[in-house]
């Protein structure tokens, strides 16, 4: 029989700190995330630099607390991962060299993984038999790609935002709602009392690219909306506008989706990324595909938002192909997903 492959994961593009342990790819065996959003809060998004040095103070106590969960030694690990882009520099940086010093250390093999890759595989974790090829929308803080998985590790983006991703889109509606940081899961909480037709907010097409997204005008018109009702001196129901802004960011993501998944025919859809653990889009993605005839895969919300357990399973089936980085390994903010 085959001998069991451990990988420790280690993940710290942003403001999570993040390590854990996978067994084969898909078997999480610890899952270990410090979230710093209290943090962050009071400034209304991610300071890079605190970030940074929170990342440094916590970083081995998540290394440790994910092997002692797991149940396992270092010295039983197959290989070290870790995420090495795309992300903020200095948060980056901080998983990169802690990787590469217990790679060092151990004689481990290191694995460099691609953060967006890693939103993709969580796809694997509760998912058994999903397998490639299939398609997967990757929405989140940075990002919004409608990505073709051609087979592990090799992808086709076959459309991306032209300019604020949709979880940017949100962050900055958030705010100007007074809702806060972070934007998606408030305004998400607050929709619910809302009433989604209760304001008309544009629906953006890109003229040459059909499956392209574009965020930046529906952001400008929720801004144009309230500096109107502040002109006139009208209240503004906080709950309609979130409710409104949020129908009009899934029907983009559903109707350009469910325009892909037919064109290129494929019959299985994922969704990633932070964004994904909306639950009116997951609820209106159960939907589209129930009537399109499509099988609809997403992970838990934990798998959603940034974690090492995705990027263990993405490290595996890069171990698996003989990908090996040495300790020139280094941080790359704007890697783009398909680039080693």
């Amino acid at each position: 029989m085959d001998k069991d492959i451990f990988i420790l994961a280690i993940e710290s593009s942003c403001d999570e700190t993040a390590a854990a342990v996978v067994k084969n790819g898909r078997e999480v065996c610890s899952n270990v995330i410090y979230s710093q959003i209290a943090l962050h809060t009071e400034y209304g998004g991610v300071v890079p630099e605190i970030a940074s040095r929170k990342h440094i103070e916590k970083i081995n106590q998540v290394i440790e607390q994910a092997l002692l969960e797991a149940g396992q030694e270092l010295s039983g690990m197959t290989a070290i991962a870790v995420t090495y882009g795309p992300g903020l520099v200095g948060p980056l940086l901080v998983g990169v060299s802690a990787a590469k010093a217990v790679s060092f250390a151990s004689g481990i093999p290191l694995v460099g993984v691609h953060h967006i890759e890693g939103h993709i595989s969580a796809n694997f974790i509760e998912n058994k038999e999903l397998e490639p090829p299939f398609m997967c929308l990757v929405v989140s803080g940075g990002h919004s790609h409608l990505v073709v998985v051609k087979d592990y590790g090799t992808y086709e983006i076959i459309g991306r935002t032209r300019d604020d991703a949709a979880g940017e889109a949100f962050d900055k509606v958030a705010r100007a709602i007074g809702l806060g940081y972070p934007g998606g899961p408030k305004i998400d909480k607050i929709s619910k009392e809302g009433n989604p037709g209760a304001i008309h907010f544009p629906r953006a097409k890109v003229g040459d690219a059909e499956y392209d997204f574009s965020f930046s005008g529906l952001k400008s018109a929720v801004l144009n909306y309230l500096n109107s009702c502040q002109m006139k001196g009208e209240q503004v129901n906080t709950a309609n506008v979130a409710a409104s802004f949020q129908k009009a960011v899934i029907d983009v993501l559903t109707d350009h989706s469910m325009a892909a998944v037919k064109k290129y025919g494929y019959k299985k859809f994922a969704i990633a990324g932070g964004v994904a653990s909306n639950s009116s889009l997951r609820a209106a993605f159960e939907e589209a595909c129930r009537k399109e005839g499509i099988t609809f895969y997403h992970p838990s919300p934990i798998y959603c938002t940034d974690n090492a357990a995705m990027i263990g399973t993405a490290a595996y089936y890069e171990y698996q192909k003989g990908v090996r980085h040495g300790f020139d390994l280094n941080a790359v903010p704007n890697l783009r997903l398909g680039e080693r």
